[in-house]
């Protein structure tokens, strides 16, 4: 192991150290209107019923989208989809058709009315479980009723995002399986 040397560090950016996962575009609808969002703020909260947290700001259009649905799809890009996931962060679905503007197919969802979106290697259809407030938006609590996922390749090559305009993409994997109790895979 190593002994690093270390110094002190700015606390507004320790998210580059800490983002919790890949980067992923959310899609959204209600009443005829359709949207997507990027974002890299998300965490896995319970196994089963699948829950994931995530903090969706007032002023990103998609919130109030997906506050008065409740529901939206996670879907997960791969690393070749970069440019289109900073574009899609960088505008506002207000006055941009994300899906027209960065062609993307929209497909319909099995159990929610918030499309997939088909180039993405996975897509989870989620329903709105809770809503915590906060002055700057939501913490959304979803549940994920349907799961799509590629059959190939096993592990994509997904984006993570490291804070200043910086990307991670996903690496070698690392397999412990055989030391670890079978409950806690």
């Amino acid at each position: 192991m190593k002994n690093y040397q270390k110094e002190d560090y700015p606390v507004a950016n320790i998210r580059r150290f800490l983002e919790p996962g890949p980067v992923v575009l959310v899609s959204s609808s209600w009443k005829g209107e359709q949207g997507i969002m990027t974002m890299g703020w998300h965490m896995l909260m319970e196994f089963t019923p699948s829950l994931l947290g995530c903090f969706i700001s007032e002023a990103n259009h998609s919130h109030e989208m997906i506050k008065r649905s409740m529901e939206c799809v996670i879907n997960l890009p791969t690393a070749d989809m970069v440019d289109q996931v900073v574009a899609i962060g960088n505008c506002s679905g207000e006055d941009t058709d994300k899906f027209a503007a960065f062609g993307l197919t929209a497909q319909p969802a099995e159990q929610v009315g918030a499309p997939l979106i088909a180039e993405c290697y996975a897509n989870f259809e989620c329903k709105l479980a809770q809503v915590a407030g906060n002055p700057r938006g939501g913490f959304f609590i979803f549940e994920c009723v349907k799961a799509h996922v590629a059959t190939s390749p096993k592990l994509p090559e997904t984006l993570h995002y490291r804070g200043d305009g910086e990307f991670m993409v996903s690496g070698r994997t690392i397999s412990r399986k055989s030391l670890m109790k079978p409950e806690m895979r």
